[in-house]
């Protein structure tokens, strides 16, 4: 069974509140003790290269927030499939964060990516659904979200579509991880199929519930 979409202008239904759980601090002071005795007992003639270092944390860092991710997906599944139909409703116009490819029609695009704690340079990579590059350019290594004007490298607004972004961190020159880049799409449907709670965004994108980690108020001037 399936449900309409209703008009984005309906007040949402607030969505469930979902706890977090704990950062697994533990699993980093682990993490960082084998680091140390790594280092406390390498051959002081052939020391292992700081590049393979910064390799191990980056790798860490990116486990680590996708440990967290998939505890508050699981999260927000729950919550999804312990709904009504009226709740779902009002999930529609609301802005859902996933891996989706993101739709642009003008407006700008938001995007959510996750910089490596020891990069020093992160390079954000778009393509059209061709699959060919329209897109290169430096980011803020502090940089939460990016709105994406729609421009490519040229400066060229490019065609409305749906891109997919990936984003390439480095450090000392060397490149440590290249990692799809999380964005914000409008919801127009939701609908129940068996067991589980699908989401068909503004592009036509069709996601799982348990693939949206984030969402949003809708943005009046948004219309993606």
């Amino acid at each position: 069974m399936e449900v309409a979409s209703t008009s984005a202008g309906n007040t949402p239904t607030k969505p469930p509140q979902v706890k977090p759980k704990a950062v697994i601090s533990s699993d980093f002071e682990t993490f960082l003790k084998m680091l140390s005795t790594q280092l406390q007992n390498q051959d002081p003639l052939n020391p292992v290269d700081s590049a393979d270092y910064a390799v191990q944390l980056a790798t860490f860092s990116s486990v680590e927030q996708q440990v967290l991710t998939n505890n508050h997906l699981e999260e927000l599944t729950a919550s999804f499939q312990t709904s009504g139909m009226a709740d779902l409703a009002g999930w529609v116009g609301m802005q859902a964060k996933s891996m989706s490819d993101a739709s642009f029609s003008g407006a700008p695009v938001t995007l959510a990516p996750i910089v490596p704690t020891v990069a020093d340079r992160a390079v954000l990579i778009g393509k059209d659904s061709n699959g060919q590059v329209v897109l290169r350019e430096d980011i803020p290594l502090n940089a939460k979200t990016y709105e994406w004007d729609g421009k490519n490298g040229s400066g060229q607004t490019v065609p409305n579509g749906v891109y997919s972004f990936e984003l390439e961190s480095s450090a000392n020159g060397e490149i440590l991880t290249t990692e799809t880049v999380a964005s914000y799409n409008r919801v127009v449907e939701a609908r129940r199929v068996g067991q589980e709670v699908q989401l068909v965004l503004a592009g036509g994108q069709v996601v799982n519930a348990n693939e949206v980690y984030g969402l949003r108020a809708p943005d009046a001037t948004a219309a993606n």
